[in-house]
């Protein structure tokens, strides 16, 4: 089977030219400005924050103010929004531009998880067009010269899709970009991504780029993928767990020279633990709270350590450590020369699911037009979940 080669490229996003086609996915728990900085010194592209809900940035939640906050390094700063009424969401782009916080927004309508579909939020949301087009077209307007972007799902399910019809919406209410996670709200993460649903919103939408999501596990996943469809660029999520070095590969393969190292990565298993090491030390700085980052670095365990020679008692305390000396010292237990693992490493990482039909509001699929119950269902929406 001959791999695919796609060309090495540049991406443009409004006035930001990233030098890998790249972007890093939204992901609640994990996208923290810990992991973006541990991500980064990888590779190349463009990393964006947790999922931030506009209603409670814009009463400022003090919690939602510091996952806003960016470390110095960090250029360009991408924030990624969720919201469901188009005052608030005006609102939150605004205090974001005006106060000079990010360098990129993005705009959340691919979340499937029930707790947001029910209430009509994330993935259901473009089902109601008119409140789609509010929304989109009120945040691109207020973020004025800084580049807002839409991502989303394919539909609510096989029946009811909406992409097509969101990607025209959005590219006509002046958006920089927009991307698909090749799924829909009833899938979740399971079976395999519609990589052709891709391609056909590159036909649909052609006057700024598409970027494509859904099943890259590796450098040639992307590599196939902006072959397969024509998609201007790739967007990253479950695959890079526990595989921060997944960008540096990924600027190897798509990105411009220079963009990364020009030395492929040999991820020995001393190499992911010096990785390891490496995110647990900045989740420590993030936190600022020694205890803190490490009870949040055991949530990664599992997906650095997947495939790798690593003893059941080893992994059962490198998931409970509280120190950062915990860590050396079970790290120094290690046969730190084992090679990388190869296709035992390989493959889909973090939770698949199943499919499910989705929960929505009574009544949510009988018309495309907003009604009064629907307006009452949204105002609870709006709930810190993953990002789609």
């Amino acid at each position: 089977m001959t791999t695919a080669i796609a060309p090495a490229r540049t991406l443009r996003i409004g006035p930001i030219e990233l030098d890998a086609p790249v972007v890093l996915a939204p992901m609640a728990g994990i996208t923290n400005t810990a992991f973006r900085r541990l991500c980064r010194e990888y590779g190349a592209g463009l990393y964006v924050s947790e999922m931030i809900t506009t209603r409670a940035l814009v009463e400022r939640n003090a919690t939602t103010m510091r996952l806003i906050t960016h470390h110095e390094s960090e250029r360009p700063r991408s924030i990624q929004l969720y919201g469901v009424d188009p005052a608030t969401t005006e609102a939150a782009v605004r205090l974001l531009v005006e106060e000079d916080r990010a360098d990129h927004i993005d705009l959340n309508f691919g979340c499937p998880v029930p707790k947001v579909t029910r209430k009509g939020g994330g993935a259901a949301l473009p089902w109601k067009l008119g409140l789609f087009r509010d929304i989109v077209t009120r945040a691109a307007r207020a973020a004025g010269d800084v580049p807002l972007t839409v991502k989303m799902r394919k539909g609510i399910d096989s029946d009811h899709l909406t992409y097509l019809d969101a990607g025209r919406i959005a590219e006509d209410a002046g958006v920089a970009a927009v991307a698909l996670h090749a799924r829909t709200a009833a899938e979740f993460y399971s079976g395999q991504a519609d990589w052709p649903a891709i391609a056909k919103l590159k036909e649909t939408v052609t006057s700024v780029p598409v970027l494509g999501n859904g099943d890259i596990w590796s450098a040639e996943d992307a590599a196939r993928m902006m072959v397969e469809t024509g998609c201007d660029g790739v967007v990253v999520g479950r695959g890079c767990l526990g595989r921060p070095w997944l960008f540096g590969d990924l600027a190897r393969a798509l990105g411009q020279p220079g963009a990364a190292s020009a030395e492929p990565v040999d991820a020995t298993l001393g190499f992911v633990a010096r990785a390891f090491r490496r995110h647990a030390e900045l989740l420590v700085e993030f936190f600022e709270d020694e205890v803190r980052g490490c009870r949040d670095i055991r949530k990664h365990v599992a997906w650095y350590l997947k495939g790798y020679p690593v003893g059941g008692e080893v992994r059962a305390a490198l998931a409970t450590v509280s120190s950062l000396s915990e860590i050396d010292d079970l790290l120094g237990t290690l046969d730190l020369d084992a090679p990388y693992p190869g296709a035992a490493a390989e493959g889909q990482r973090g939770r698949a699911g199943t499919p499910k039909r989705p929960a929505l509001p009574d009544g949510w699929l009988n018309t495309r037009d907003l009604g009064a119950e629907a307006s009452c269902a949204l105002a609870d929406a709006e709930l810190d979940h993953s990002g789609g």
